[in-house]
């Protein structure tokens, strides 16, 4: 069945070539043709590489039967035949429909939720753990709003994340986040269960969706600092509300009202393009059920538990003994390979079936 596939991929991007060298195509459907080209070229590439060892191996099996090259030729085909299952794989990896969202940057929200105070410390140390994930993978991290509580904590806090691949390795952190420890406000010892709630939301550019003048509404008001003291004396925060919808997004890092009013803009368009991608991902995904889970907010997705220095996360019953180093960022790699790893493993048993 995918090998029958892939004869019409081939054959379908091969006519492709035709058509864009025979000229005579408009500039938009030359372009149309080039983006189904593209898209086509990694899947034709991988079956093309599995196709020759395949047939090498077939020459090889001939060779092996004349005494002076079964030597050689033994070698050789036993050597492919190790590599044949991870061309095979390669392939059929290049056959799950890609994600247009994947390749995006990423705005990253952060809310405390239930345990007030320690809720809020809470949010702070998921505000660090992402902060040091990103500069290991080499991305920018760009505060966008954020409200504080006298502690050092976060009610909520969002950030703009810019870089390579960004949102195909965070979307899957959307949900609650729940932690186990003796908060620092505790006198007794005792060990509280707090959460917060996160939202990467996969940043929208101006052409994904048009927003008309005369349905925001702007407010601008003073930046606000920890325990609300003011950070400047001019009105360079902006809160921008979408009429139509109801959403609205607030910047207030910059000093420059211009610069926080075209970043709210990016903001509220990435608010409602996510609204967009997961009714997209939602039909995509009617006729399974993701281990990874929907990204739904309200969903527990991970536990940090202080005492015992322990990780899990309950989509993939994935648990590490190594706290500090996944709050640190260090080894939050884990969990986000690992649950790249179960959706694809999801996405090729669809394809399969």
């Amino acid at each position: 069945m995918l090998l029958e596939k892939l004869k019409v991929l081939k054959s379908r991007h091969e006519e492709l070539a035709v058509l864009m060298s025979a000229g005579g195509l408009s500039g938009d459907g030359f372009a149309k043709l080039s983006r189904e080209y593209a898209e086509l070229t990694p899947i034709v590439e991988s079956y093309d590489s599995y196709e020759k060892a395949v047939n090498d191996m077939v020459d090889l099996e001939v060779m092996m039967t004349d005494p002076e090259m079964k030597e050689m030729a033994t070698t050789e085909f036993y050597e492919l035949k190790e590599k044949i299952p991870a061309l095979e794989h390669q392939l059929k990896l290049a056959l799950i429909p890609k994600d247009d969202a994947d390749a995006r940057n990423a705005i990253l929200e952060i809310r405390a939720g239930t345990g007030g105070d320690e809720a809020a410390l809470f949010a702070a140390d998921l505000f660090a753990m992402y902060k040091g994930y990103a500069a290991i993978r080499g991305w920018s991290f760009t505060l966008l709003e954020a409200s504080e509580n006298a502690l050092g904590g976060f009610r909520q806090v969002s950030v703009e994340v810019h870089g390579t691949d960004v949102f195909s390795h965070l979307k899957f952190e959307s949900g609650a986040h729940r932690v186990q420890r003796v908060p620092k406000t505790e006198t007794q010892g005792r060990i509280h269960t707090s959460a917060a709630t996160v939202a990467v939301l996969p940043e929208a550019e101006e052409v994904d969706i048009e927003i008309r003048p005369e349905d925001i509404k702007l407010d601008t008001f003073r930046s606000q600092g920890a325990g609300g003291q003011h950070v400047n004396t001019t009105d360079s925060a902006v809160r921008l509300t979408h009429i139509p919808t109801g959403v609205v997004v607030e910047v207030q890092e910059e000093r420059s009202q211009h610069k926080n009013r075209a970043k709210a803009m990016t903001y509220l368009r990435s608010k409602l393009y996510e609204e967009q991608w997961r009714k997209q991902q939602e039909e995509r995904s009617a006729n399974r059920k993701s281990q990874v889970g929907s990204g739904d907010r309200s969903e527990r997705i991970r536990t940090y538990n202080y005492p015992q220095g322990r990780v899990t996360d309950h989509r993939i019953n994935m648990t590490v003994y190594n706290l500090d180093s996944v709050v640190s960022g260090q080894a939050l790699g884990e969990f986000i390979e690992a649950l790249i790893a179960d959706d694809q493993a999801a996405r090729l048993a669809e394809l399969e079936g």
